[in-house]
């Protein structure tokens, strides 16, 4: 079980006085309002929120268990219902550490955390609300499988670099992954078969995201560009399993989930062959008993968001005030408001995401050409900035964007493209000076 490590007189501090608190000078933003903890080390992802009552605290900790479960092949008396083909064993062995994956792929102690996702062009009328699966490899490749079960594909990773420079001529390389995919019957894969590539994302705050209501999101939509900024992020689509309606969709790479409780399910289904009551063996029976489903997701909504670091720095300052120049806060919205919840504790909090949770069009470079939902094939959702500043304290070399191709927070930047173009051309523009401190900005988050 996780450690608190955080200062009782700090946590009653966040909890206590909030941004605004009547007679007292403004304080600094609480990136989870009052989930906030005051803890930059390697396991700052993985606090439960200090506000939490005592009842939720022991929900939290049994979700901690759950999330940490390691499974294993059935017949078994403790945590079955492995494979027969999947990624990796654990939700921690995606997540690790509550941050996000590595992207490595095969067998070994790290095991699979780069998912690819596959499919063929959507819309016949068998599939007419979701990606069509592709014939023995589904949506998902599983390339790894229980004792006796050959895994449909097995998957290699490379990766292309390309030499750029900036505006001052200092160069950068980036680098672009290119996927190998050799199913093992020794079959061709589909000509028109789409393939992404995907990271496994941070996890705490999630509650508080899922918090935000849907009016917020339609409100700092604009499809249509009607101001003409250039940024005209939008709301997806997708399909609802539970309802069978397409609604809304928030969570994910390209927003492709309505709710904590489809992406846990799916992750359980897709990612460790575990069947759940929403996705069900075929006889309509399960393999995940339902309150251990509820529990880790009961996790996730109740983590911790690290507070910011530095805030009176003056380089940090100084990079915020670029941030702001080149308009990254027009979809890295710094502020945002939640409302009810079924979890009290992430309802009605002031937070700091740095996300509208929308899609925009991020350009031909960081597209995977495959549709999800309403999403188009150049569309993602713009990713939460909290916690950035950690990604690497929380796990050494980890790496950035939707599949790990950034391997530093400026070749991440130098990614953007689309609606984002003219923010990462100014970037390209700034001086040395500048550029770092912009980049130190976001490793104050």
């Amino acid at each position: 079980m996780r450690r608190r490590w955080m200062m009782a007189g700090l946590a009653l501090l966040a909890t206590g006085c909030g941004e605004n608190a009547p007679g007292r000078p403004p304080a600094p933003p609480r990136a989870g309002g009052e989930t906030t903890i005051d803890n930059r080390t390697s396991l700052a992802f993985a606090q439960p929120a200090p506000n939490l009552s005592s009842e939720n605290d022991a929900l939290h900790r049994a979700g901690d268990a759950a999330f940490a479960a390691v499974f294993i092949p059935a017949p078994a008396r403790v945590n079955p219902g492995l494979g027969p083909v999947f990624n990796n064993t654990s939700c921690n062995g995606c997540h690790l550490r509550n941050g996000r994956g590595m992207p490595v792929m095969g067998p070994g102690p790290q095991r699979t955390q780069l998912l690819v996702r596959v499919s063929l062009p959507e819309g016949t009328p068998a599939h007419p609300h979701g990606a069509v699966p592709v014939p023995g490899l589904g949506l998902q490749i599983r390339d790894q499988s229980n004792y006796g079960v050959r895994p449909a594909a097995s998957v290699t990773l490379s990766w292309v670099e390309t030499p750029g420079q900036y505006a001052d001529g200092t160069p950068y390389s980036l680098r672009a992954p290119r996927v190998n995919i050799q199913p093992t019957d020794g079959s061709a894969l589909p000509p028109d078969m789409q393939v992404s590539l995907r990271l496994p994302p941070p996890v705490f705050g999630l509650g508080l995201l899922e918090a935000v209501p849907l009016a917020t999101l339609r409100a700092l939509a604009d499809p249509d560009d009607r101001d003409g900024d250039g940024v005209s992020g939008r709301v997806n689509e997708v399909w609802d399993v539970a309802s069978r309606a397409l609604v809304p969709g928030r969570f994910g790479w390209k927003a492709n989930s309505p709710d904590l409780f489809q992406q846990s399910a799916e992750a359980y289904f897709n990612d460790m062959g575990i069947t759940t009551h929403l996705f069900p063996e075929p006889d309509g029976s399960y393999e995940l008993p339902r309150d251990e489903l509820d529990a880790a997701i009961f996790y996730s909504q109740s983590l911790g968001v690290p507070a910011r670091a530095s805030l009176e720095d003056t380089e940090v300052l100084r990079g915020e005030a670029r941030f702001r120049s080149l308009s990254c806060e027009r979809c890295h919205r710094e502020t945002l408001e939640t409302g009810a919840h079924p979890v009290a504790e992430v309802a009605h909090q002031r937070i700091h995401p740095y996300s509208d949770l929308l899609l925009h069009d991020m350009g031909v470079g960081l597209a995977d050409g495959r549709p999800d939902g309403a999403a188009t094939g150049t569309e993602w959702r713009t990713p939460p900035l909290w916690g950035l500043g950690l990604t690497q304290t929380v796990l050494p070399y980890a790496s950035y964007l939707h599949d790990g191709r950034a391997r530093t927070l400026e070749e991440a930047i130098l990614w953007h493209g689309g609606e984002a173009e003219p923010a990462r051309e100014g970037f390209r523009g700034l001086g040395a000076s500048d550029r770092a401190a912009l980049v130190k900005f976001l490793g104050s988050l």
